[in-house]
């Protein structure tokens, strides 16, 4: 998918998953795919499950009028659920829990289909450890404690000009 035409693609993203902005510029528009996805949600309630979510919160919120149901699905962060679950890691970075969990890292990480396929056993393991060590019980628990807000982008200007007053 593109990103949306305010979010630019920086030297930190082409060197952690090799998309330039010209490969990007080439693929459908946000609005197009979140919509497709959208249509896709026909029997809530669902959750959404990732890592670091309130990424994913941004980009949804950024497109809620193509993904209403999606922009209404509850976020479930599994870093919030691995820094209860695993308190004692220095990190709750995915690559870190991988290690942890001695969960193969494919080469093919930083895309969107690998990321996911390595969340899910990763929240698996942080579902029992937080189980075991009676941090949650209940899928109420889980929304407590990790849920992420979708939030609408706020709009961006080039120049905001001066602040006179306060309120």
């Amino acid at each position: 998918m593109r990103p949306p035409d305010d979010v630019p693609v920086t030297r930190f993203d082409i060197a952690q998953n090799g998309l330039t902005a010209d490969v990007l510029r080439a693929q459908r528009a946000p609005g197009e795919v979140m919509a497709e996805l959208d249509a896709q949600l026909a029997d809530p309630p669902y959750r959404l499950v990732a890592h670091s979510a309130h990424t994913e919160a941004a980009a949804i919120g950024g497109q809620r009028e193509h993904c209403p149901v999606l922009a209404a699905t509850p976020l479930l962060c599994t870093v919030r659920l691995a820094r209860l679950a695993y308190p004692g890691l220095p990190s709750h970075k995915l690559d870190e829990l991988l290690r942890h969990l001695n969960i193969p890292k494919p080469a093919s990480r930083h895309r969107a289909l690998p990321d996911v396929e390595l969340t899910i056993p990763v929240f698996r393991e942080i579902l029992a450890a937080g189980h075991a060590n009676r941090t949650w019980a209940t899928m109420l628990d889980l929304d407590i404690v990790s849920r992420a807000q979708i939030k609408p982008r706020r709009p961006t200007t080039a120049d905001p000009g001066e602040q006179t007053a306060l309120f």
